[in-house]
């Protein structure tokens, strides 16, 4: 395998290897794994040596990806190479980068090759292009997931260590899944999509495929930022991954809403990997899926799918023989529906997100299994629409409801299929959701994706604040799986580490109000106790927001804790302790809670 971005960087920085050796060595790898389906074309060698040229006096250590190879899905524009979205006669040689390449050239990263795709970015399996199916990277005889497919298999095969995707119905997850490797779908908007060749302009998004979250939300973090090209482009918090929660809350499917057309192993991964996120400390939920499952459906059965017309029509009149025929037939269903059809369902989607965000306000993330089941190409091939369709049901639904997605990897089934999880939260919590994909990546011990290597677990470094957030300590009803946690979470919040105070606060507890709380107030250098809190940052805008709604005698002010550092936190004022009860003997908000649980137990009458 050529390696991962952080060992890769490592090497380079460290002058262990040069990029030139690495991109030599990532060509040698390509050409020798012998599989022509992966990609459509490879950077010629005056482009790489001219990007090799380009490093030359720059500093390392400034360069987030300096050196790095990636290969690029064939529906991104790459300068000097041809943009095909899998369709011979549609392809154009393109004269500019698409503005993500822009921003990971900058950083450092050098272009490998363009990946292969189902056809216009229109399907979830990988078997809907001219130049062949990919080889799935770990069980060769199922589909390789699409669309797509060729990025996905370039970096479970060990080619390259990271690739661009796009994302409009799951087709930056899927083959993720389907694959072992980790899908990266960030926030709508947040990365430009300025050089893409549109599916659905308004639902599509670059996605990012690597070995591992720490190396995805490393590329998301270089190509992520507004970009006045793309009008669909805004200007979202990217944050930075924390901690592992000690208490996150995730909402699963209620029993009834869990599909898997029958696959039993399929079944009993997904339960395990729920089971290994309640080890981790994870409180887990059922919920009501219907609003989501309706939501999926308009994708393909609603007027969406004459958006995918609106971005390909001119070219299907001119040249319909130059589609793949199952891709026809589903860009042709727009021709039947009308502007009153679109308006309609615009109302109902406005009513779904209404509901969804209803239902998952309060939780951490929402995690489905990644694909409800696996395929084999026979089987896809053999019903092309429905096996694809049915790939979806967990995928579909999400860019209609401006959600950011990550899919894991879980286990390696009995078959030898690989079986992944997807964490999804609304818009904006992209750094929060690679905190706890990591945690649970790294404890399934799998390898990654088929190349055997271990997945390399790094000690955690002191978690600080990204740039433009503000560190809060908390002490109550704000603490992770607490009831006014869904506060921080939809104000864009990252947790980043479990501290504890110096040794000079009190803990009390406050009169009732909308929910039980804290006080937290400081007294003389050794007068109280270390209390335990939650480290957390804020975007700066939203810590305004939160610290303006808190309600008398709670105020901010500045905490210390036991480390010597100082973060802001809610303290109560003086006066307030006078009649509020003292608990700092528990040590913190969470042991309180549980002390009186275990009295509210021993107080019930024991059946007989």
């Amino acid at each position: 395998m050529i390696g991962t971005i952080s060992d890769l960087l490592a090497a380079h920085r460290s002058g262990a290897a040069r990029p030139a050796d690495t991109i030599a060595r990532c060509v040698e790898l390509i050409e020798r794994h012998g599989d022509p389906a992966i990609f459509t074309s490879i950077s010629p060698p005056k482009a790489i040596a001219a990007a090799l040229k380009a490093l030359e006096g720059l500093d390392p250590a400034t360069l987030p990806l300096y050196g790095i190879p990636f290969a690029v899905k064939d529906n991104i524009d790459v300068a000097g190479l041809p943009t095909t979205c899998a369709c011979p006669d549609f392809a154009y040689d393109a004269t500019r980068d698409a503005s993500v390449v822009v921003r990971l050239r900058r950083a450092g990263a050098i272009v490998i090759g363009k990946t292969n795709l189902d056809q216009f970015a229109t399907g979830l399996n990988g078997t809907r292009s001219p130049y062949g199916t990919p080889r799935n990277a770990v069980r060769p005889d199922l589909v390789p997931g699409g669309s797509s497919s060729g990025s996905a298999v370039s970096v479970a095969a060990g080619l390259v260590p990271f690739a661009l995707g796009t994302d409009t119905a799951g087709s930056g997850r899927v083959p993720a899944g389907l694959n072992n490797i980790v899908g990266l779908k960030p926030s709508l908007g947040l990365i430009s999509t300025n050089g893409v060749v549109p599916a659905c302009r308004t639902l599509d998004c670059v996605s990012v495929f690597a070995l591992s979250v720490e190396d995805a939300f490393a590329v998301l973090r270089v190509a992520a930022g507004p970009d006045d090209a793309d009008p669909f482009s805004r200007p979202l918090p990217v944050g930075q991954p924390g901690g592992f929660p000690a208490k996150p809350l995730l909402a699963v499917p209620r029993r009834e809403d869990l599909v898997s057309f029958g696959d039993r192993l399929a079944e009993k991964a997904f339960a395990a990997a729920v089971a290994r996120f309640q080890a981790l400390g994870a409180r887990v939920e059922e919920i009501d899926m219907t609003s989501f499952f309706e939501t999926a459906k308009l994708l393909y059965e609603g007027p969406w799918v004459a958006e995918r017309l609106a971005a390909v029509g001119p070219f299907l009149e001119s040249r319909p023989a130059s589609f793949h025929p199952v891709v026809r037939s589903i860009v042709e269903q727009g021709r039947g529906l009308s502007a009153v059809d679109a308006f309609r369902g615009q109302y109902r989607l406005a009513e779904l997100k209404v509901e969804a965000r209803a239902i998952l306000g309060r939780f951490d993330a929402l995690t489905v299994p990644t694909m409800p089941t696996v395929y084999t190409v026979e089987e896809m091939l053999a019903q092309p629409v429905r096996c694809n369709s049915n790939l979806g049901v967990y995928t579909n639904f999400v860019n209609l409801l401006d959600m950011c997605g990550l899919s894991v990897p879980a286990e390696i089934r009995p078959d030898g299929a690989p079986a992944g999880v997807t964490l999804l939260a609304p818009a904006g919590r992209d750094a929060h959701l690679a905190a706890l994909g990591a945690r649970f990546h790294a404890d399934t011990g799998l390898t990654m994706g088929a190349t055997g290597a271990p997945l390399v677990t790094r000690p955690a470094a002191s978690v600080r604040a990204a740039p433009g957030y503000l560190e809060l300590a908390l002490f109550g009803a704000h603490l992770s799986g607490l009831p006014l946690n869904g506060d921080l979470l939809a104000a864009g919040a990252v947790f980043l580490r479990a501290a504890r105070t110096s040794a000079d606060y009190r803990l009390h507890l406050l009169p009732e109000g909308r929910v039980r709380r804290p006080g937290l107030l400081r007294g003389r250098p050794g007068s109280g106790a270390a209390i335990d809190c939650e480290v957390w940052a804020l975007p700066a805008d939203a810590f305004g927001r939160l610290v303006a709604g808190i309600p008398a005698p709670l105020g901010v002010g500045t905490v210390q804790l036991d480390d010597g550092t100082e973060v802001k936190g809610f303290l109560m004022e003086a006066a307030a302790a006078a009649t509020a009860r003292d608990i700092t003997a528990f040590g913190g908000w969470r042991a309180f809670l549980a002390d009186e649980e275990a009295r509210r137990a021993e107080s019930q009458p024991v059946g007989g």
